[in-house]
């Protein structure tokens, strides 16, 4: 019952490091309360896993510290993790943005993920449910429900609050705590917003309704050289809100009680054509110019709601403050869909307790953070699944 490394959670980022460790000859036990590994890896990308992203940057990611994932990133690219699916023939292919999937299913990864595991030595251990970890002198002791674990190191792998009927919990955190290192304050993200009550009937009725968009949250960014970004990409009317990949994208960002804007004729002047004419400046004018760029229902929507709160204004000015709002429809969401909806959880770990080479406390010698449990959430498309293959490599590189 005795181990070099214990890793606590089997998932992408637990798994990986499970791997790189026993390469280098650790004796390890990756475990997990799960029946099986890699269950959150089966779900992505619509069962096809959107493995990594090419592009991947620091800049994709949200945390206190900007600077904090840089030196993971840097020694292991989606280059190094496109050459480990290559090397297990898994066909790939590339969809928009650099994201990266399997032709095939989740499965692949996974199953990629065990063989590697097997062949490194680790043992895995899958419906073990952990009960506390304590350091004893100079080791560690794993209670579990199937008795204790000695060890040198303790991997905390244990992922976010996300998803909570796959089994999320927060147990990552409280080890964290009990330990003395700080936690930045979570949230839900890449998540849909619901609107408030009076946008309810504006809108919901459009409920499966899709347009392309650019969407910002429009809230102070953390770090002044780190302006809050700009997606453009698709938003979806739901029964509730809006979704869709922009809107998941802009969620990370949000925050309670502040707006979000989307452009909705992004790179379009649409209006044009009634300000170079007399004839036709009115809401019918104005409609048919909409729909020529947006869905039907929403172009009629749109006006119906604008001619329901203002006079028509058909001067020159008025018809560009019409444009100027249909390239900021903002709206104050009452909230999100909670961990239920939400892909990753914000926040995590405080990265200034943690060695950015090794992912171990600088408090306590042994302990390493890796994955989402970790304050460092990456944008849609690719780069969580990165910045899990990366920080269990460089946790597993230094156990």
């Amino acid at each position: 019952m005795t181990y070099d490394v214990v890793v606590l959670g089997a998932g992408a980022a637990g798994m990986m490091c499970a791997l790189e460790a026993g390469k280098r000859g650790r004796r390890v036990l990756l475990v997990d309360h799960s029946e099986r590994v890699g269950k959150k890896i089966l779900i992505s990308g619509g069962g096809r896993c959107n493995f990594t992203n090419v592009g991947t940057k620091a800049d994709n990611f949200l945390s206190e510290n900007p600077h904090f994932a840089k030196s993971a990133l840097a020694r292991f690219t989606p280059k190094d993790f496109i050459a480990l699916v290559e090397k297990h023939g898994i066909k790939y292919h590339e969809k928009t943005l650099g994201q990266l999937f399997c032709d095939g299913s989740a499965q692949q990864i996974v199953s990629m993920l065990e063989k590697e595991c097997a062949e490194a030595g680790v043992v895995t251990r899958c419906g073990v449910s952990v009960g506390a970890v304590r350091k004893s002198g100079e080791e560690f002791v794993v209670e579990t429900s199937v008795g204790g674990f000695v060890c040198a190191s303790v991997v905390v792998a244990t992922g976010g609050l996300s998803i909570p009927k796959m089994g999320a919990t927060g147990f990552g955190y409280e080890v964290a705590q009990q330990f003395g290192l700080g936690i930045v304050e979570t949230r839900a993200a890449l998540v849909p917003l619901v609107f408030a009550p009076e946008d309810v009937e504006k809108w919901c009725d459009l409920s499966g309704l899709s347009t392309e968009v650019v969407g910002e949250a429009l809230v102070e960014a953390k770090h002044a050289r780190k302006p809050v970004p700009k997606f453009r990409e698709k938003l979806l009317v739901t029964h509730r809100g809006v979704s869709g990949p922009a809107v998941l994208q802009v969620s990370s960002y949000w925050k309670p009680g502040k707006a979000v804007t989307f452009d909705l004729a992004p790179g379009m002047e649409v209006f044009r054509p009634l300000r170079e004419t007399t004839a036709g400046r009115d809401w019918n004018s104005a409609y048919a110019a909409l729909r020529m760029v947006l869905p039907t229902r929403m172009a009629e929507r749109w006006v119906r709601v604008r001619a329901n709160t203002a006079a028509g204004d058909w001067t020159n000015a008025g018809i560009a403050r019409l444009e100027s709002e249909l390239h900021a429809w903002t709206l104050v969401p009452a909230g999100t869909e909670g961990y239920a909806k939400a892909e990753v959880t914000v926040g995590g770990v405080d990265t200034a307790e943690l060695d950015a080479r090794t992912m171990e406390s600088k408090k306590v010698a042994g302990l390493f953070f890796i994955g989402e449990v970790v304050d460092v959430t990456g944008w849609l498309g690719g780069y969580n699944f990165q910045w899990a293959w990366a920080s269990g490599v460089a946790a597993g590189a230094a156990v």
